[in-house]
């Protein structure tokens, strides 16, 4: 047998009293209406105890708010890099008060139309549409003039309304340079992109921001790149052969900055194949890291993408700018992770 559902109406007539009064105690508004502490607390004790829980689609329908909010991927909630972006989202919507729906398309827009509107809908709040890596991306027409934030995603075409949110690559790319010469390095390679801002890897917003940050602190200080090498996939294997690469050409000490973990992986291996060290001939910074950055010996020493506190701006923006506000761009800062890879230049 189906157990009736107790209403607000129940509520009162058990506590006795009106109606609106436990509406207004059970919605948080009691002090505000001046209703007596012991009349407020009666009617907490009797909601409990009769397991009272209100009935949000009827409160939406009221409030003009469904207390829900979605959140489409292309494959942050299967990558263990990125997942934390969605921890601190779901903690963004539980300090709000919001449920948080979650999809996933994979890289085919088809489903992400389809995921679009299954959350309109659900008539959500707001909507976030995340990337696994930092690129560029058109707001899905059907969002066009909904409540929108494009998290680690920057907006591609005209849009008023989309909000985007973004590691702060271009203050790591800076601060990564700034470390390097901080300690006494001029000869200093760049590993997956470089030395010019035309040889960044296309749709690479992150590699573009990082290069920009780097050659902008580095010419600050009458400093240009020894070399660099532009990668156009940034794994391991990749960054072997360019390290091996630049040993081969002669070059035996000095600095790199790899931009990302797994190419400074590679390097790491190259330069121990050549009978080298690091940090004792090489120094390395990086981006990114990756679990393994603190495993590798010695620990790399690496800027990490702010995945948790992305997921957690993205719902306060979501839901504390202005409905009218234009597009802005926030960025995160990237905190650096200082391990053993950097020593100085005349150590």
């Amino acid at each position: 047998m189906t157990k009736n559902r107790v209403t607000l109406a129940d509520v009162a007539r058990a506590a006795g009293i009106s109606r609106t009064t436990a509406s207004l105690v059970l919605s948080g508004r009691g002090d505000e209406m001046r209703i007596a502490e012991a009349s407020q607390e009666r009617v907490r004790l009797v909601a409990a105890e009769l397991g009272y829980r209100p009935n949000m689609i009827s409160a939406g329908l009221r409030s003009g708010t469904s207390r829900t909010l979605g959140f489409i991927s292309d494959s942050v909630a299967t990558s263990q890099l990125a997942g934390d972006m969605i921890k601190g989202a779901l903690e963004g919507a539980r300090r709000h008060g919001h449920m948080l729906f979650i999809g996933e398309y994979e890289g085919d827009e088809s489903e992400a139309e389809r995921l679009v509107h299954a959350m309109l809908d659900r008539q959500v709040d707001g909507v976030i549409m995340a990337s696994m890596f930092t690129r560029e991306r058109a707001v899905p027409a059907a969002l066009a003039h909904r409540n929108v934030v494009l998290l680690n995603t920057l907006p591609d075409g005209p849009t008023t309304r989309a909000h985007a949110i973004l590691p702060d690559e271009l203050d790591a790319g800076r601060r990564a340079a700034r470390l390097l010469l901080d300690h006494g390095h001029r000869d200093i390679h760049l590993i997956g992109a470089g030395p010019t801002l035309a040889e960044v890897p296309r749709e690479t917003v992150a590699g573009r921001e990082r290069l920009e940050g780097i050659l902008e602190e580095l010419a600050g200080a009458n400093v240009a790149p020894a070399s660099g090498r532009m990668l156009s996939i940034w794994l391991p294997a990749d960054g072997w052969k360019a390290t091996a690469d630049l040993i081969s050409s002669g070059v035996r000490s000095g600095a790199i900055i790899a931009f990302n973990d797994r190419i400074a992986f590679g390097a790491y291996q190259a330069i121990a194949e050549a009978g080298l060290t690091v940090p004792g001939d090489f120094s390395i910074v990086s981006f990114d890291d990756h679990q393994l950055a603190s495993w590798v010996h010695p620990g790399l020493t690496t800027f990490a993408i702010p995945h948790f506190e992305l997921g957690l701006q993205s719902v306060e923006t979501l839901l504390t700018a202005s409905p009218d506000a234009l597009a802005s761009v926030e960025r995160v800062p990237m905190p650096l992770r200082t391990r053993g890879s950097v020593r100085s230049a005349s150590a």
